[in-house]
């Protein structure tokens, strides 16, 4: 259970590096803080408005990486 509340700084460097390791597709930082995410080209984009969003999308990703392995791109 996390004890201090999600921060931008963190939700950054958590998708910079799982674009950094190929496990988005795409990933774009917004001008106030949000990040627009793609898993795969074929995927939906979804836009990630607040840390705790963007966090609980890194806790997604790396459930389906840890169970699965990594999803690469075709």
């Amino acid at each position: 259970m996390r004890t201090n509340p999600a921060t931008h700084a963190e939700a950054d460097a958590w998708i910079t590096v799982l674009r950094r390791y190929g496990h988005l597709h795409r990933a774009e930082p917004g001008p106030d803080g949000t990040w627009t995410v793609q898993r795969m080209p074929n995927s939906r984009p979804r836009t990630l408005h607040h840390p705790v969003l963007a966090l609980d999308f890194v806790a997604e990703i790396l459930h389906d990486v840890r169970n699965h392995g990594p999803v690469l791109p075709r």
